[in-house]
């Protein structure tokens, strides 16, 4: 009765037609490509060659850096078939491209929750900084990285250009797989949960409890300074979540049912399909909007990149930039 009824409502409210979506992902892409690909890769150098092992969130950084690169070197891939709309390399390498991008968001969630929490336990609590060792970040990295891989490979089996029946087809294209409701609930309420919810919490929290101690205990003038430098990188760490993953995490929920033909009313149908696509847009800008947490919140950073700025330093970005641009070139 169920499937008779979903069937029924899905050829009453047709898919909306969604021919601005491809050129929506190209110029995105293109336009986070090159500065993504920049300003990451010059991150991750500076971060471990240059800054002292026992600064605060380093690791949880370097991570964060490592998230955006996997995502934003497959971009070019992505440019490619949503300019030409044909895959040319297979399916694995298709699904790996997906899967780098669903990696990232959540890689890039667990590690602005990281450096909330450990800058917020930092300032407000310094004994137990005291005491805190860099293995339990690279241990914390490790199973951050862990349990985001494993939770995001089922995207292989809920995505596949198989279901599509088109091998030629690619990422937005991929055909989705009909769960049973139960199997639909419980990937949503998780991915809600644990992906958004939790973090939201978590970095508000941090948020209101420095912003609260910084207005209501007279501190010395250098603690004072460190709290309010604290405060902006979990600031940003905020604003980047917002930004970036709020909104796909709302529209996620409908976005689903929809797949599963569960809700019946167009408009939100309608709704819903058309604005996935500007929200795993909005997903993608967090490989650029990342690096300020190090370059504006970070002043040891900004201090060792001007310190550090030689002809080799300047060569190598300048390298960088003409092999990106040459790149992006030829996928035009």
């Amino acid at each position: 009765m169920l499937k008779m009824q979903t069937n029924k409502s899905s050829q009453r409210c047709p898919d909306p037609h969604m021919q601005f979506q491809s050129s929506l992902y190209a110029t995105t892409y293109i336009i986070v490509f090159i500065p993504g690909l920049l300003a990451n890769s010059t991150a991750l150098w500076i971060l471990c060659r240059f800054i002292r092992k026992r600064s605060k969130a380093i690791i949880f950084l370097v991570n964060l850096a490592v998230a955006d690169l996997a995502h934003v070197l497959s971009l070019p891939l992505r440019i490619y078939y949503y300019i030409n709309n044909r895959w040319l390399w297979g399916n694995f390498l298709c699904q790996l491209c997906f899967y780098l991008k669903y990696l990232n968001m959540y890689a890039s969630i667990g590690f602005l929750t990281c450096i909330s929490v450990q800058r917020y336990l930092f300032l407000l609590h310094p004994f137990k900084a005291q005491n805190w060792k860099h293995r339990y970040d690279i241990a914390i990295s490790a199973a951050v990285w862990t349990v985001v891989g494993a939770a995001c490979l089922p995207l292989s089996v809920v995505r596949s250009s198989a279901l599509s029946n088109n091998t030629n087809v690619c990422f937005a294209d991929l055909g989705v797989k009909q769960m049973t409701m139960a199997a639909s609930i419980t990937l949503v309420i998780v991915a809600e949960l644990s992906g958004f919810v939790i973090p939201l919490v978590l970095i508000m929290y941090c948020t209101w409890k420095m912003k609260k101690s910084l207005q209501e205990f007279q501190t010395s003038l250098q603690h004072t300074s460190e709290k309010q430098k604290a405060l902006r990188m979990v600031l940003m760490c905020a604003a980047v979540f917002f930004i970036c993953f709020t909104p796909y995490h709302i529209n996620f929920p409908f976005f689903m049912m929809v797949k599963q033909d569960v809700i019946a009313d167009c408009s939100i149908r309608r709704r819903a399909l058309q604005f996935h696509p500007v929200s795993l847009c909005l997903a993608s800008l967090n490989c650029c909007l990342d690096p300020i947490l190090y370059y504006f919140m970070t002043s040891e950073f900004k201090d060792q990149l001007f310190r550090h700025k030689s002809p080799v330093v300047l060569s190598c970005l300048m390298s960088r930039v003409t092999t990106s641009t040459i790149g992006l070139g030829g996928l035009n």
